[in-house]
């Protein structure tokens, strides 16, 4: 007869109880505690190797895959790799010849080299020179900007003496008019010309035919042209004689020469006896026929040459300080 295996380990044990001491019992008892708690260990490590199994071959699955994609690429990149190379030997190549052309074109380029830099210098060399020479020229430019300067500030200097000699004439010119106002219409006029003023007194205002003695009408406006210029100190006064062109005869007189001379100087008699009228502000001069108003033959042509002219003429000294300045 046969007895379950349970049963017989239960008897088995039973009798083992019998017959070992109570203290291996509990060796035993402890022992298979120990073993079941390491078999579940081992069976638990053997669920997790079988998980880690699976992994790991799931992964050599994905790992075979790849090596396979790998061997394709290799392949390519083999391909490509012998592509490149041959591109890079033939771009050596290229290199060498260029290399080789370019020491060539250095070698043969040396000498164009030199020549195109003496070239340069000789460049650099004329502008310098024309930069010195410009420098030069602005030298000289700003001299003659300042001379230009202080010639247009004489310039101006001398045209505000003219200015002033203008006004003075043109007041003096009003003052003479006003002055020998009542002989207008006698023979005599007032005229205002080139920065002067010219009186001038035909014959008959002052001398009678072939005459050089003035006649007490004409001596009157003399005496009336002295108090004028006694009251303008800075003023020269030329007294010029005019003749026909008709020959003396039957006289003293010499000729028409001789007659504008004495005329001018009879004038000049009168004038210097105001004593406000310095001699050596008067100057007498004769012109003869030679300076005629009208060139006819007509009496009344010969009328208008026969007269003293009396021009009044400022003085200039301020001005001629200022040139002989410049």
């Amino acid at each position: 007869m046969k007895y379950p295996k349970p049963l017989f380990a239960i008897l088995a044990i039973a009798l083992l109880s019998s017959c070992v001491p109570s203290r291996m019992f509990d060796e035993m008892k402890t022992s298979k505690l120990r073993c079941d708690e390491e078999n579940t260990k081992l069976k638990a490590d053997m669920l997790a190797a079988n998980t880690r199994i699976t992994e790991l071959e799931t992964s050599n699955k994905e790992f075979e895959q790849q090596n396979k994609y790998l061997k394709n690429d290799t392949t390519s990149m083999g391909e490509g790799t012998r592509r490149l190379t041959k591109l890079y030997n033939e771009l050596s190549d290229s290199y060498d010849k260029l290399s080789k052309n370019n020491e060539k074109m250095l070698a043969s380029g040396q000498s164009e080299n030199r020549k195109l830099i003496s070239q340069l210098n000789e460049t650099q060399e004329e502008l310098q020179k024309k930069e010195d020479a410009l420098a030069a020229r602005e030298r000289e430019l700003n001299e003659t900007s300042a001379q230009l300067k202080l010639r247009e500030a004489r310039v101006a200097e001398l045209q505000q003496i003219l200015d002033s000699k203008d006004s003075a004439v043109r007041a003096l010119k009003e003052t003479v008019s006003k002055a020998l106002l009542g002989f207008e219409g006698q023979g005599l006029t007032v005229e205002q010309k080139n920065g002067k003023v010219y009186v001038s007194l035909e014959e008959r205002l002052l001398f009678a035919s072939g005459s050089t003695i003035v006649d007490p009408k004409g001596e009157e406006a003399l005496k009336e042209l002295g108090n004028v210029l006694a009251k303008n100190t800075e003023i020269n006064v030329l007294i010029e004689g005019h003749t026909d062109n008709v020959p003396m005869k039957g006289s003293a007189i010499k000729d028409n020469w001789d007659l504008s001379v004495l005329r001018a100087t009879s004038v000049v008699r009168i004038l210097e006896k105001n004593k406000g009228v310095a001699p050596v502000r008067l100057t007498p001069a004769g012109r003869g026929e030679y300076m005629p108003l009208d060139n006819g033959n007509s009496a009344d042509a010969r009328k208008k040459n026969r007269r003293i002219e009396v021009i009044l003429t400022p003085k200039l000294d301020e001005l001629f300080q200022v040139l002989e300045s410049n």
